[in-house]
């Protein structure tokens, strides 16, 4: 009898979900910041020394500076900065939307200290008798650019006067501005011993006021940019910069265009194939889907997050890691259906059976997300925070949602006479009075012995890794600015770009590029490298003449020798931390051998990344450490599994006798999951797939590592983990006496009975 109750629910909770997604998703992208990747911006990262001798660089003096910095790009009228203290003497500022990088660049480490000063050189005042934030540009009464200051003391003001007055004829008051960087160089003017000079007007009489007019031959620009920085007031320390980038507002919009596209295609793939592979499960993976965009969406907005590019693309991959849980859970309702079980009971098993695979497989992935997170920067950490979020939504939507909204269609008994709905053939379902076991299932893959020939593929794998390691000594790694350090300037041009002009025009500069790739439908792109670190008075000259030269501002990004060495080490401390969480957790939950068996799958999985990576001179940057701990974490997926079918397969067995029983094992579990990790494995290869075609080319060597490292991942978990530890598992039972060789079999069965 067919409950009503329980679809009508389910379609209520459709309702629901649709009606709420519906009505509030508009919102919640307004509210959800961007990251200057996605519309144009700077981000730059301070060392910050002390400005006088015995100053100690505290926390409070941090605290303090961030205080400055952000009141000076209130002047810049920019909602929203991101100003984050990082370590003991580290101040990293994201500046997203601002239009004027250039003059953002100026205001933030530069100080302007206004002294005036008498006919002798003596200083009468300065900026320290100003009022805070008291500056404005202002015009005079011939209608030019003027700046209005006003004092805190008009007292002192009339004293000043009245000595200039005293000292006619010589009676000038002279106004002079000394730039001072947060830097340890000097603008051009104070490197000479030459401060900027801008006023010097007559003072014939004795003024009693708290209000001062510079008039000078000032731009509109000029004046404007003059009092900015005296209402910036003074830094309360010395600010060096050691790292810093630049995205175009135009070469952002279009990045975030083309990845969302990339997302929306590969979503729908994706979907399509969950309707047409899994049926009704399918139609219910894709509202769980849905919900789990929307999650993120959601949580996301809540925690006044910043997307960035990198963040999109770990949104996406979290969609084909949300499918991961939902075809594991359907497969095994699939095999409990085919042993005999009815539709309820094949579902409460199945379910059960999925859920701490799932959790093991999400646990790992999210250990190399948090070790990511601990030792990224900028939008890395914008990566792994999107990935953590994400694979938390999607346990929660595949594995709880799905189950629910499946459930009400179970329960309801509408699915008792229509297995065929859950993807299973009558003709497939044995009678369960027979004693049919999962093990016991044909499957599509049973003429396969993975097992027989695993010396041949570890001999295959070593002469691979022999010559991996050749291309590595011979090729190395193409090192980006992140790691190597030095200045890298993308050129994007409204017309196709010649390389030799880009040389003669970077010569005007004397920068000699180290190298030249073109990219872009008609070579309009060109990313340029350089050894050395530009100052920003040359990063805002370069800005200025490209833009005026090819139609669009460059992105320049500078990475000193002290970062670069730092991000080195910290990639590879990451990428040991991941390993040695992932070891500790897959011995807690398994066992040893199957921990050092994963991870030396991984570990080939790695090697392999960076070999093709060597081979083909791609950049390795900071993107690229994001895909190889997410292939750390993600990998280890179907080798789990695997590991999860074969724990389970050897719980049947009352006692392992002979090798080949141990083999069967092994052969048996690869056979029963090798389809479900194809599957897996073909939902997140859509995803990262669609990124390639269709995303934006700043994310285009973190999505081909991330393919590589996919493919690699299917081969490593089937011929390498598997393999590895049967022949470990094999010899440790060996030692203790328990089995018996196939070898010695024979020779037991050949011997003469008596």
């Amino acid at each position: 009898m067919v409950k009503r109750s329980r679809i009508v629910a389910f379609l209520l909770l459709l309702l629901l979900f649709a009606s709420t997604i519906g009505t509030t998703t508009n919102s919640i992208l307004k509210n959800i910041k961007l990251g200057l990747d996605l519309q144009g911006g700077f981000e730059v990262l301070y060392e910050v020394k002390p400005a006088k001798k015995g100053q100690e660089i505290d926390q409070e003096v941090l605290n303090s500076t961030v205080e400055a910095l952000d009141n000076r790009i209130n002047v810049l009228g920019v909602s929203e900065p991101v100003i984050q203290i990082e370590g003991d003497n580290r101040i990293r500022v994201q500046l997203a939307g601002v239009s004027d990088q250039t003059k953002a660049r100026e205001i933030l480490s530069t100080e302007a200290n206004l002294t005036f000063r008498n006919a002798n050189d003596e200083i009468m005042m300065d900026g320290t008798d100003l009022v805070e934030g008291g500056a404005k540009q202002t015009f005079d009464e011939n209608n030019k650019p003027s700046i209005s200051l006003q004092l805190k003391s008009a007292d002192k003001f009339r004293e000043v006067t009245q000595e200039i007055v005293g000292m006619a004829p010589q009676n000038q008051l002279i106004i002079w501005l000394d730039f001072e960087e947060g830097k340890d160089s000097y603008q051009a003017e104070l490197a000479k011993g030459e401060p900027k000079f801008l006023s010097n007007p007559n003072v014939n009489q004795v003024f009693n006021q708290d209000t001062v007019s510079i008039v000078g031959n000032f731009a509109l620009e000029e004046a404007k940019t003059l009092a900015s920085l005296l209402n910036a007031g003074a830094l309360p320390v010395k600010l060096t910069e050691v790292y810093s980038t630049s995205v175009g507002a135009q070469f952002g919009e279009e990045a975030l265009n083309e990845t969302v596209f990339a997302g929306i295609v590969g979503i729908s793939v994706i979907f399509l194939f969950m309707l047409f592979y899994y049926r009704f499960p399918g139609f219910i993976a894709v509202i769980t889907l849905s919900l789990y965009i929307y999650l993120i969406l959601v949580i996301f907005d809540w925690m006044n997050g910043v997307l960035t590019l990198p963040g999109i693309a770990a949104l996406i991959l979290g969609v084909g890691m949300a499918v991961d849980a939902n075809i594991i859970t359907y497969e095994r309702i699939k095999e409990e259906l085919k042993v005999g079980r009815t539709v309820k009971s094949a579902f409460e098993v199945g379910s059960k059976g999925a859920f701490w695979t799932i959790f093991d497989s999400n646990i790992t992935t999210i250990i190399a997300a948090g070790v990511l997170f601990a030792y990224g920067t900028s939008s890395v950490k914008g990566f792994a925070t999107m990935l953590i979020i994400s694979i938390l939504g999607s346990f929660l939507t595949a594995v709880f949602a799905s189950r629910l909204l499946l459930g009400l269609w179970v329960k309801s008994g509408f699915l008792d006479q229509r297995p065929t709905w859950l993807g299973v053939r009558k003709k497939d379902m044995k009678d369960i009075s027979e004693g049919y076991d999962a093990i016991d299932l044909p499957t599509r893959f049973d003429r396969w012995d993975f097992v027989k020939n695993h010396k041949i593929i570890f001999t295959i794998s070593g002469v691979l890794f022999s010559v991996g390691l050749v291309v590595l000594i011979l090729f190395k790694l193409n090192l980006g600015i992140d790691f190597a350090s030095g200045t890298r300037v993308e050129v994007p041009s409204d017309k196709p770009i010649e390389t030799e002009q880009l040389k003669e025009e970077f010569a005007k500069f004397d920068l000699e590029a180290e190298n030249i790739v073109m990219s872009g439908d008609n070579n309009d792109v060109a990313v340029v490298r350089f050894l050395g670190v530009l100052a920003k008075e040359e990063i805002a000259e370069l800005k200025a003449h490209f833009k005026e030269l090819y139609g669009s501002e460059p992105n320049i990004s500078t990475v000193s020798p002290v970062v670069g060495k730092e991000l080195a080490k910290n990639a590879m401390i990451a990428v040991a931390i991941a390993s040695i969480g992932i070891i500790l957790y897959v011995s807690i939950r398994f066992e040893w051998r199957m921990a050092l068996a994963a991870i030396v799958a991984l570990l080939h999985d790695v090697f392999f990344i960076i070999v093709l990576f060597s081979f083909t001179r791609l950049e390795v940057d900071l993107t690229f450490i994001a895909a190889v701990l997410t292939i750390v974490g993600y990998s280890i997926n179907d080798t789990i599994v695997t590991f999860d079918r074969m724990r389970e397969n050897l719980a049947k067995k009352k006692r392992i006798k002979a090798y080949g029983e141990l083999a069967d094992v092994v052969n048996s579990s690869l056979r029963q999951t090798l389809g479900r990790s194809v599957n897996t494995v073909l939902t997140v290869v859509i995803a990262v797939v669609a990124l390639l075609l269709f995303g934006s080319s700043s994310i285009l060597n973190f999505s081909l590592a991330l393919l590589i490292g996919l493919v690699v991942g299917v081969y490593s978990s089937i011929f390498i983990a598997a393999q590895l530890w049967l022949v470990m598992k094999a010899k440790e039972l060996k030692q203790k006496g328990v089995l018996i060789t196939e070898k010695v079999k024979r020779e037991r069965t050949d011997e003469p009975q008596v």
